[in-house]
């Protein structure tokens, strides 16, 4: 029997502007660690972008769709997928790269007599390599064009958090550069779009509404209380589209320290080998990809359990995550959504996608004066704005403000704000999860931006690929 309530689960895929390293083989260790036209390849640049093509965008192909899914991709990860050479240089990286590492892992492990280890380092391996196969195989657009087939939802050029920028203008430049650029990629757009970490304030909703929004996430668990049946429907303001809160307490099964990825039989993705791969469980034991899935079997029926309960009078259940989760951070994280996608037809409980469900739901008014909210630590605005990172924000909004009083911004100064907005580099810098490597990016893109602005000459190599579709999308100051 179907049950009166539905699951939307909304992925969201996004990586921030890496692409553009050195070519392989290198020449020695010192060339593939850095190459002076891109931002980094090793430990922290492109090799995250290779990293979660292999192991979150080319896994994923296989579930996207067998059930209705709203899948967003962001401007700036489109920017990077599209680019000449991309494809090529990633199918080099996970046949030469990763071969060698795990190669070397592998042997490694044999000689200090853990040959489980080393078969696991093995298996690993072999991912890559399908990785590879499958990239070659998709044909004339690549992955891309893979993915597009399924998207929905577009987001903001270059995933900055839109509460925090200065300018009407500044918002309409992340919007306009978005839309045009979606709709050159795949055509039609329905109006879903995906505000970077959930940021939303009351004050966008105009902005949003002239884009032809209709759609958005939002976290208003500080608003609405944990668990409230409010967080089932969705809600609007007189100026805005369509408010869908996420489900924190559905979503804390899965992102939360103690959600599912933290289960023993499941892959540790902090414990590393030598090259930075991953051999144990997470009780410390040899990985057993086969009781890894009979885990994620289990984990997707007690999900969808879970799901039915609270939706048990109605409503829609949002669950929001970041499409690298799954694969990525998460090795299992692919399977548990195929199974949940099986179990959610065997416990009867319909899936949905946002835009169909907009079209069913009429909404109810949201309450007044809502406070600017993301999905972040406090559902606020601390890890974009906070002590920690609070020059960032400063030197971003700066710069935009500069940038307006200067008039009809030339593409390179633009394109260089553009990329200082990135919501990453405060996020990484307020966790600190990748050293220097933030900040050393919003210095060297403000000092761009700075000589842009008095000169706006030729784009540096690394940036020549970023928001391709800002000509035509720029308002005046």
């Amino acid at each position: 029997m179907n049950h009166p309530g539905e699951l939307a689960i909304v992925l969201h895929t996004h990586m921030p502007y890496v692409e553009g390293g050195g070519e392989w083989p290198p020449t020695d260790w010192a060339s593939f660690l850095r190459h002076p036209d891109g931002f980094g390849t090793w430990p922290f640049g492109e090799e995250w972008l290779w990293e979660a093509i292999a192991t979150s965008y080319v896994p994923l192909l296989g579930v996207l769709g067998r059930a209705p899914l709203t899948l967003s991709l962001t401007p700036v990860l489109c920017d990077q997928l599209e680019r000449p050479g991309a494809h090529a240089r990633c199918v080099k990286f996970l046949r030469e790269i990763r071969r060698e590492t795990h190669t070397r892992d592998a042997a490694e492990l044999r000689s200090l007599g853990a040959p489980a280890l080393a078969d696991a380092i093995e298996r690993s391996a072999s991912d890559y390599a399908t990785a590879a196969e499958t990239l070659d195989g998709l044909g004339a657009g690549g992955l891309l064009r893979a993915l597009g087939a399924h998207v929905s939802w577009t987001s903001a050029a270059t995933h900055a958090v839109l509460p925090l920028l200065a300018t009407d203008d500044g918002v309409g430049r992340q919007l306009q550069t978005a839309l045009a650029a979606h709709r050159r990629r795949f055509g039609g757009w329905e109006g879903g779009f995906w505000l970077p970490e959930c940021g939303h304030a009351g004050w966008l909703d105009p902005l949003l509404a002239e884009a032809g929004i209709r759609c958005v996430c939002v976290e208003l668990t500080n608003v609405l209380g944990l668990g409230d049946p409010r967080n089932l429907r969705p809600l609007i303001t007189d100026d805005g589209p369509l408010l869908w809160p996420i489900d924190r307490d559905t979503i804390a099964l899965v992102w939360s320290e103690s959600g599912y990825p933290g289960k023993s039989p499941y892959r540790d993705s902090h414990r590393l080998t030598t090259h930075r791969h991953h051999a144990w469980r997470n009780d410390g034991a040899p990985y057993d990809p086969a009781a890894a899935r009979v885990q994620a079997a289990a984990d997707a029926g007690d999900f969808v359990s879970r799901v039915r309960a609270r939706v048990a009078d109605g409503g829609v259940c949002v669950v929001a995550l970041d499409t690298e989760l799954l694969g990525h951070w998460w090795y299992e994280g692919v399977w548990w959504l195929g199974a949940v996608i099986d179990e959610s037809a065997r416990q009867g409980l319909a899936l949905t996608t946002l835009d169909e469900a907009g079209a069913r739901y009429p909404p109810a008014a949201a309450p007044a004066d809502l406070p600017a909210s993301t999905w972040g630590a406090g559902g606020d605005l601390r890890t974009w704005s906070g002590p920690a990172v609070a020059e960032l924000a400063w030197e971003m909004r700066t710069a935009e403000l500069r940038l307006a009083a200067a008039g009809r911004p030339g593409p390179r100064a633009a394109r260089e704000l553009l990329a200082l907005q990135s919501s990453d580099w405060a996020f990484l810098a307020a966790r600190g999860t990748a050293g220097e490597y933030p900040r050393q990016r919003a210095s060297a893109h403000l000092a761009a931006f700075e000589r842009a602005v008095a000169d706006d000459g030729d784009l540096e190599p690394g940036l020549r690929g970023l928001a391709p579709d800002l000509a035509g999308a720029v308002r005046s100051g």
